[in-house]
């Protein structure tokens, strides 16, 4: 699979990551085999969370990766931490304790990128600061990033924190494109024009941010999987038309359709369809022209000026 460096890091990750959220729904002869079936197409990130399961989807994970010093070599790991049941949380103490609770679940010594999860209010980006500085020093956590977060809560980290932001985790697809469309309607009397993440995409490219996509099927705030939806006919009709085009299936090109952007983005995907899953993988081979990611994204309803 094609590779990308994370955001300013010498990392070099695959263009799609495996996100872990619904290993839970597998047996461990399911989830070994999955895990395996990514490893072979070459997609050896995979996305975790504190929140996932409770805990559970990192242990499933270790236990059917059957994690060792061997395997660790192979694979890169990234996990979130900052929600707690009924609020968000980036104190310092909360930070360790997720990060040593993570290590422990996944049968590691170190996480490769620990992302914050949903912006915390109440941080304090000192107490943030001597988190990472901590979690660096002693080896437990290599690289650092965020997600769900825009501009101005990435400058105010920035502010306090010495490690590089590699990564900005943000909800994004073919149907949730405002952080596309409000570009394209600057200083519009239209509702497209509404800037509702203070410029986050042309942020992240200015400072080598890498954008990972979540959701990257969905509509809505996890109302639905546009593709093959009654809501979206012109849509599924032109993913359906440009993946014959290619030789591909429609999971493949909403996939590229994404992976076109000039902004180097790593959609994680959440499939734990072994199928959909090299579908997603087969993505990284597949380069939509100018005019065919264009006629997507119209095609789901967004109006050029």
């Amino acid at each position: 699979m094609r590779t990308i460096k994370l955001g300013t890091s010498q990392l070099d990750v695959p263009v799609v990551a495996v996100g872990c959220m619904r290993i839970n729904s597998l047996d461990k002869a399911e989830a070994e085999r999955f895990i395996q079936t990514a490893l072979d197409e070459g997609a050896n990130f995979f996305d975790h969370a504190d929140i996932y399961g409770r805990g559970a989807c990192e242990e499933i994970f270790a236990d059917a990766i059957q994690m060792d010093s061997a395997v660790r070599e192979k694979i890169i790991l990234q996990s979130k931490c900052g929600i707690r049941q009924g609020m968000f949380d980036f104190s310092k103490e909360h930070i360790l304790a997720s990060v040593d609770g993570i290590l422990q679940r996944l049968k590691t010594d170190y996480l490769d990128i620990l992302l914050l999860h949903r912006p915390d209010t109440l941080v304090e980006p000192e107490e943030v600061a001597e988190a990472f500085d901590q979690l660096q020093s002693s080896g437990k956590v290599r690289h650092f990033g965020v997600s769900n977060q825009h501009p101005r809560q990435i400058d105010l980290l920035k502010k306090y924190v010495q490690q590089p932001i590699v990564a900005n985790q943000l909800q994004l697809s073919i149907t949730n494109a405002t952080m596309i469309t409000s570009g394209f309607n600057v200083n519009m009397e239209n509702d497209a024009a509404v800037n509702r993440d203070g410029g986050v995409l042309e942020y992240c490219r200015l400072h080598d941010i890498t954008i990972q996509p979540w959701s990257p099927f969905q509509y809505g705030f996890f109302d639905g999987v546009f593709l093959g939806s009654d809501k979206f006919p012109e849509l599924n009709a032109k993913i359906d038309e440009v993946a014959h085009t290619y030789g591909v299936s429609n999971t493949t090109i909403a996939i590229a359709w994404l992976l076109r952007h000039p902004a180097r983005m790593q959609p994680v995907i959440g499939t734990m369809n072994i199928d959909r899953l090299k579908d997603c993988c087969r993505a990284s081979e597949v380069h939509l022209t100018r005019e065919e990611w264009y006629a997507i994204y119209r095609a789901a309803g967004n109006v050029l000026p």
